[in-house]
C-alpha cells in the first residue's frame, strides 16, 4: 500500500446484496481513513440493505449501479470504473457474485467490473454457514485463488439467522489489511526485518517502575508495513496493548536488558533493524523484593540509579552489513541532535521528531519526522504513523538490497 505516493490510491468498494452490506459502510470509512479514494458500486440487490443517498453522501461521489447509467464518458462504465482503479474489495461477496465470477459469468456491473481490472481484487465472502459449506461455493472460491483473486475467507460468530457458525463477514481491518497486503511493493520479500517497539519498565520494587509514555504505535505501524512488502518481520516490544500485525512474529519484553537479549538474539540474521523503542537510559542500581512503605524510606527518600546498555550502539558495534535505523525523540536542536546520533552511532538513518510539535508526541496517531541520512536531511509533513512507516522503508529498502548483493 503506497500510503507515501503522491496520488492517493484509488480503490473500487462493491457491495454486493447480503444483509452484511451495512458493514461495507464501515469499510469505506476506514479506507478513506487510510488515504484512499473510494469509488462505490452496488448491485441493485446491495441497494436494497444500503440505499443509494448513504453510498453517495458517505463517498461524496455517485454510486455505480447501473450498466445503463450517464457518466460513462466515451467508454463503457465498467470499463471506465476498472481503468481508475487501482484495486477493488468486493465486501460482501454474496455465493452469486462468488459463482458467477468463478464461472467467468459477467451479468451486473460488479462482475463485468471485476473481469476488466489490472490491479488486485479482493473477495469477501459472507453467507449461512451452509451456503459456505456448499461445495460447489467452495470450488468457486478455489477457482477464483487459482485465477489470482485474493479472498479472505469468512469467520465463524453471529448470523443474521440468529445462529452461530462459520460464513460471518470478516471484520473491515481484516479488508483492509487484505487490501494493503495486495498493494505493497514487494520489495522486501524474502528479507528479514527486526524492529522494537514500546517502552521498557525498569522496576524499583514490584510495584513500581521507571518507564516513559510510549505506546508502541510507531514500531508496530514500521513491522506491519515491512510484513506487508513481503519481510520476515521479527517484533520485539516493550508493555504495550496493542494487537501483533498480520504475519509478524512477536516477542514480548520488559526491562531494557531483555530488550537487548531479545534484539541481539535475533539481530545476526537480520537484514534491517528499526529501533523505535524507547528505551529506559537509567535503572535503579538496586530492586527491592517487596513494596516499599513510606516508613522505609523517610521524609526525603533518594533513588540510585545506573545507565542501561546502549543497545542500538551495542548492535551496530557488531553489524556485519545489517542496515540500521534509529529513532530520535528530541526537545531542541532536532537535526543537528540526529545527525550526531547517526553519526555517533554509525547508524544508516535516524528518523527524529519533536516531543513538543503537535501530533508528533507520544501517544498520537500521526508523527511529524525529520529523515536524516549521511547525505541528506528530509522533513516530512505530518502523516498518520503507517504512511511515516512507509516512508521510512521507501527510504532504506534500495540499501537492503544493495547490502544483500554485496560479496
Amino acid at each position: 500500500m503506497s500510503l507515501s505516493s503522491e496520488r492517493p490510491q484509488r480503490i473500487l468498494l462493491a457491495v454486493t446484496g447480503g444483509v452484511a452490506a451495512f458493514k461495507g459502510v464501515l469499510l469505506l470509512r476506514e479506507l478513506q481513513r487510510s488515504g484512499f479514494d473510494v469509488r462505490v458500486l452496488a448491485t441493485e440487490s446491495a441497494l436494497r440493505f444500503v440505499g443509494e443517498p448513504t453510498w453517495h453522501a458517505l463517498s461524496r461521489a455517485p454510486v455505480a449501479h447501473d450498466l445503463w447509467s450517464p457518466g460513462a464518458g466515451a467508454g463503457e462504465l465498467h470499463v471506465e470504473l476498472a481503468r481508475d482503479a487501482d484495486a477493488m474489495v468486493i465486501y460482501p461477496a454474496t455465493t452469486r457474485v462468488v459463482g458467477s465470477l468463478a464461472a467467468g459469468i459477467t451479468d451486473d456491473l460488479v462482475t463485468l467490473t471485476a473481469s476488466c481490472m489490472n490491479g488486485p481484487v479482493v473477495v469477501c465472502p459472507a453467507m449461512h454457514t451452509a451456503m459456505a459449506n456448499w461445495e460447489p461455493h467452495r470450488a468457486a472460491k478455489a477457482s477464483l485463488v487459482a485465477a489470482g483473486l485474493r479472498v479472505v475467507e469468512p469467520v465463524s460468530g453471529p448470523l443474521a439467522s440468529g445462529e452461530t457458525g462459520f460464513g460471518r463477514l470478516p471484520e473491515p481491518s481484516q479488508a483492509l489489511e487484505a487490501l494493503a497486503r495486495a498493494l505493497a511493493p514487494q520489495d522486501l520479500a524474502g528479507k528479514r526485518v527486526l524492529v522494537s517497539a514500546g517502552p521498557t519498565r525498569e522496576h524499583v520494587d514490584p510495584v513500581r517502575f521507571l518507564s516513559n509514555p510510549s505506546t508502541g504505535r510507531m514500531g508496530f505501524a514500521v513491522a506491519r508495513a515491512a510484513a506487508r512488502r513481503g519481510a520476515h518481520v521479527t517484533l520485539v516490544a516493550g508493555p504495550v496493548s496493542l494487537p501483533t500485525p498480520d504475519g509478524v512474529h512477536r516477542v514480548d519484553v520488559e526491562s531494557a536488558q531483555e530488550m537487548r537479549d531479545a534484539l541481539g538474539a535475533e539481530f545476526t540474521t537480520t537484514d534491517l533493524l528499526v529501533m523505535t523503542a524507547a528505551v529506559a537510559d537509567f535503572r535503579p542500581a538496586s530492586i527491592t523484593t517487596h513494596k516499599l512503605r513510606k516508613s522505609e524510606v523517610g521524609e526525603t527518600p533518594s533513588l540510585a540509579l545506573e545507565r542501561t546498555d546502549d543497545i542500538l550502539a551495542g548492535l551496530s558495534a557488531v553489524a556485519t552489513g545489517q542496515v540500521l535505523v534509529g529513532f530520535a525523540m528530541e526537545t531542541s536542536n532536532l537535526a543537528e541532535s540526529a545527525r550526531g546520533k547517526l553519526e555517533r552511532k554509525g547508524l544508516d538513518l535516524v528518523v527524529a521528531n519533536h516531543l513538543h510539535t503537535a501530533g508528533a508526541g507520544f501517544g498520537t496517531e500521526t508523527n511529524v519526522v525529520v529523515l536524516v541520512s549521511k547525505d541528506s536531511t528530509d522533513e516530512l509533513p505530518l502523516l498518520s504513523k503507517d504512511a511515516v512507516a512507509e516512508r521510512i522503508l521507501d527510504r532504506v529498502g534500495p540499501l537492503v538490497h544493495e547490502r544483500s548483493q554485496e560479496p
